[in-house]
């Protein structure tokens, strides 16, 4: 048997990340027993609606997220407990609300800095209506073999190092988180290990008090034994003396209390806990509490390392007296599955990968292109060309070839607000549509008959050039097996109206001296076009297409250029707008053909 928690308890837990992080621990030791996860709802009202993942085992449990306890306990009336991971601001009404509710009877508040007021009130009303509040400042409570509560019992290793997968005689009350888990521990290595665990929390007035839990283990027949763990400050100890010493008890009372230091410091000093603090006049210290608790006839240690001496002959008289019985200890015990990232460390597992990247690794302290650290491209000079050549290309290019870039991103970086990406980049931002869906919508645009034409030019320019093909069977390729040349055309520009951006990138590369045969190969397709239509011209898509061509860039990565520079734009456009405050835009009526038939009566339906 034991207290509190047991095999049919089922909880509620009121909170949100933390709620979540006691509900995976609690998992643990539901899979360690081999009983079904206790947790059965959640009460967050932001994620009201959504549902918390658990890990039980290798698999994901899915826990419903409500609004309110009353939601939560109506699908799902078995649920007797809440756990509260609340603000401490929040957490007497959270409380209060599940005190409040007929079905919780328990409830144990995890929070720290609840203020006295709100944590007597709380107890109160639990009494008030016979139910049992724990906390606030809990670990939670833990019975061995059948439920945990919180976090009580660390990590799983340490649950089976506790001996937690089933229960011992030993009962635990204490104010301290951290040593809830040593006594646990000390319980299961120098005795058979522990019924039930609980921590009352550290403040100044805990909900319920030592006695009341000394009451229900002197109830419980699988208890035979209670250590109980108290500090300097308040009168818990001394009633729970008081108690022991009234009449003759059937359960053996251990008492610790910390805070002897005490007694070489300033009177009135307070310690960690809030309710760790000694009275002016000595009430209340470590001494008194000890003292009164020997007088009551608890075995109280000389020193806390004694204690694991003083729980082993304490239970050493039961196994002789036939109280406690050894354990019988299973054969094989649950393992908690290894995450994938731990199993790969200890070379247990082999997995193959989602995706393979040969340019990027941001595994270490910072972002590595193609493995070059970041900061040391930063800090010898290298631009923004460089790293499209790294992710790109994977290579550090040469200065001349960094210039290049810079000037056709420079120089296609926009081209007005008339063209399809503009405009509806533009008509997004009058529409009140954020940046980035605002440009996607500008991107979305750029393919055979804006702006997406490098790619294509720039494969067909290679194609020729690579096959040998003079100007003449180039064109009529091109006219039986694809259709019109990608590059060359434009709408607006022409011989007589050229496009001062291709002459400035054809000028500045013809100035460097280097091989560019895709880029001869354009302007000599240029040459004929033009004759037959004097805006059949090298657009700036060709001749990108060409001179990244000529620099080694892969055909499929040649769009990206275009895109990355016109982004550039499209962002601009978007901001232009946002500054302006622009309206929503609608078409005026003469900017539209209406060729639909006119106005006609609707025949009746036959």
């Amino acid at each position: 048997m034991s207290i509190l928690a047991n095999k049919d308890t089922r909880v509620v837990i009121q909170g949100g990340q933390a709620g979540v992080n006691a509900a995976r621990r609690m998992a643990e030791f539901c899979y360690l027993i081999k009983r079904p996860l206790n947790v059965e709802a959640f009460v967050y009202p932001p994620d009201a609606g959504k549902t918390n993942e658990i890990p039980y085992g290798s698999g994901l449990i899915a826990i419903p997220v409500y609004k309110t306890i009353v939601e939560a306990t109506k699908n799902h009336p078995t649920i007797n407990t809440s756990l509260v991971y609340i603000g401490a601001d929040r957490a007497m009404k959270g409380g209060m609300e599940a005190l409040d509710d007929p079905h919780i009877k328990l409830v144990s508040m995890i929070t720290e800095g609840v203020p006295e007021k709100d944590a007597k009130l709380l107890g109160a009303h639990a009494r008030k209506l016979g139910k049992i509040f724990n906390g606030p400042s809990s670990i939670g409570i833990i019975s061995a073999g059948s439920c945990r509560l919180g976090v009580i019992g660390g990590a799983f290793d340490n649950l089976v190092l506790s001996k937690l997968y089933r229960e011992g005689s030993f009962g635990v009350i204490t104010k301290s988180g951290g040593l809830s888990n040593e006594i646990i521990w000390i319980c299961s290595q120098f005795a058979d290990g522990i019924t039930t665990a609980i921590g009352i929390g550290g403040d100044a007035y805990p909900g319920t008090d030592y006695v009341s839990y000394l009451e229900m283990f002197e109830n419980d027949p699988q208890t035979k034994a209670v250590v109980i763990v108290g500090e300097m400050g308040g009168d818990l100890e001394e009633r729970a003396a008081e108690w022991y010493g009234a009449k003759k008890r059937r359960i053996k009372l251990i008492g610790v209390v910390s805070g002897f230091c005490q007694e070489s410091l300033p009177k009135g000093m307070k310690f960690g806990h809030a309710g760790a603090k000694e009275g002016m006049k000595g009430e209340g210290s470590a001494r008194s509490k000890s003292d009164a608790l020997k007088k009551a006839g608890a075995i109280v240690p000389p020193t806390f390392g004694a204690l694991g001496p003083a729980i082993k002959e304490t239970y050493q008289e039961l196994l002789k007296s036939g109280q406690a019985k050894e354990p019988v200890e299973p054969a094989v015990l649950p393992k908690l599955p290894k995450s994938v990232e731990e199993a790969m460390k200890a070379d247990e597992v082999i997995v193959t990968p989602l995706i393979r990247t040969t340019i990027s690794d941001d595994r270490g302290d910072e972002p590595c292109y193609d493995g070059y650290p970041a900061s040391e491209l930063i800090n010898k000079g290298y631009e923004i060309p460089h790293v499209i050549g790294l992710l790109w290309d994977k290579r550090l290019i040469s200065k001349q070839e960094a210039e290049i870039i810079k000037r056709i991103m420079m120089l296609s970086a926009d081209h007005g607000p008339c063209v399809s990406g503009a405009y509806a980049t533009i008509l997004a931002a009058c529409a009140g549509i954020g940046m980035s869906q605002a440009v996607a919508a500008g991107l979305i645009m750029i393919g055979p008959r804006f702006g997406g034409a490098v790619t294509d030019a720039g494969r067909w320019f290679k194609y020729a050039v690579d096959n040998k093909m003079n100007v003449d069977e180039f064109l009529a390729y091109m006219k039986k097996n694809v259709g019109p040349v990608p590059g060359i055309g434009h709408r607006v520009k022409s011989l007589r109206n050229p496009d001062k951006r291709v002459k400035e990138l054809v000028g500045y590369v013809k100035s460097l001296n280097i091989k560019t045969p895709c880029l001869d190969f354009a302007l000599e397709v240029e040459k004929i076009t033009a004759a037959k239509k004097d805006n059949l011209i090298l657009n700036v898509d060709g001749t990108m297409a060409a001179v990244l061509v000529d620099l080694g860039f892969p055909i499929d990565s040649l769009n990206g250029f275009f895109i990355l520079s016109r982004t550039i734009g499209l962002i601009g456009h978007w901001v232009d707008q946002k500054r302006q405050d622009s309206r929503l835009i609608r078409l005026f009526d003469y900017l539209v053909n209406y060729a639909a038939p006119k106005r006609r009566e609707v025949p009746p339906l036959k």
